[in-house]
């Protein structure tokens, strides 16, 4: 490491390639070639923990599906029929996930917020209504907070439709792009959906997606019941680059589907895992293609890992 921090364009630091079994065969064998090293450059590779760290807050929002696909809440079918024991699968999806996901965020004060349903006064149809009706103060305190505002809210509001999803990562995106003008890797959003996955506005969505990919933000899909999820698939985007509908790519990957069943009899630790499994990278990915250090470090950072030779 000295000897390649010492290099220079006049002086490069030089290693000799060397056959250990032609050097054995071969008396006048001197080497098999020279890797000379001209420049060398180290830089700090943060990881997502030096960011928390280092100050970078995590601002977790919640939205929640309540169109018709779901079924009539009063209807033991329904995903929203609350039974006597007080549960359901919203309920449980927004208790196991919350708890993964609040120890990231600070302040544990979520803005919650439902779409898809026909709200009081005038039983429009809102796909950006906050659980607790105060426009101004969409946010709840902790995971409770946000149960309270969904027992409270869902015999108020009639389930209606369509599914669309553009709004709410619309909305999201508004504050991560005015968080993008203080230029540090300050504030991270991260949206949660919890949907039953029939999705109305695929094109909008995936316009959306490929909008927010250049800003601060994720988004987690977590699919409650046994609907066809095919398009929160297409979402994810782990086979490939998700495209907008014009053929522009996302610049990375921010969308983690997470079928709900398919953990509900495991360990919580299992379904704490595949909710966060890509929140870390795609943090990191997104301020090391800002260059933005975590805000309580003086190091600046390069976007190439490692040694530059």
């Amino acid at each position: 490491m000295k000897r390649l921090e010492a290099a220079s364009r006049s002086a490069p630091a030089e290693f000799e390639c060397i056959n250990s079994k032609k050097k054995q065969k071969k008396k006048s064998y001197k080497n098999s070639g020279v890797v000379s090293v001209k420049v060398c450059q180290i830089t700090r590779e943060y990881t997502f923990l030096d960011y928390i760290m280092g100050g970078c807050q995590i601002n977790f929002t919640v939205g929640i599906d309540f169109t018709g696909s779901n079924g009539d809440p009063r209807s033991p079918d329904s995903l929203h029929y609350i039974s006597p024991q007080g549960v359901n699968e919203y309920l449980s999806a927004i208790w196991s996930v919350g708890l993964v996901v609040q120890d990231y965020d600070s302040d544990k004060m979520f803005p919650a917020f439902g779409f898809g349903a026909q709200i009081p006064p005038s039983w429009q149809v809102s796909h950006e209504f906050p659980l607790n009706f105060n426009p101004t103060n969409p946010f709840c305190a902790g995971v409770e907070g946000v149960i309270e505002a969904y027992r409270m809210c869902l015999p108020q509001v009639k389930l209606y439709g369509p599914t669309n999803f553009a709004p709410i990562i619309n909305h999201m995106a508004r504050f991560a792009q005015q968080a993008l003008q203080q230029k540090t890797a300050s504030q991270y959003f991260v949206l949660l959906i919890i949907t039953d996955g029939v999705i109305t506005d695929m094109d909008q969505t995936r316009g959306a997606i490929v909008a927010a990919s250049r800003l601060p933000m994720s988004i987690i899909i977590v699919g409650v019941g046994k609907a066809d999820f095919t398009d929160m698939e297409i979402l994810d985007g782990d086979d490939g680059r998700l495209k907008s509908v014009t053929g522009e790519p996302a610049v990375r990957d921010i969308v983690q589907f997470v079928p709900f069943r398919k953990f509900q009899n495991s360990p919580k630790e299992e379904l704490a895992k595949c909710v966060l499994a890509e929140v870390p990278g795609q943090v990191v990915t997104f301020f090391n293609m800002m260059k933005y250090p975590p805000p309580n470090s003086n190091t600046p950072v390069d976007a190439s890992n490692g040694v530059k030779n």
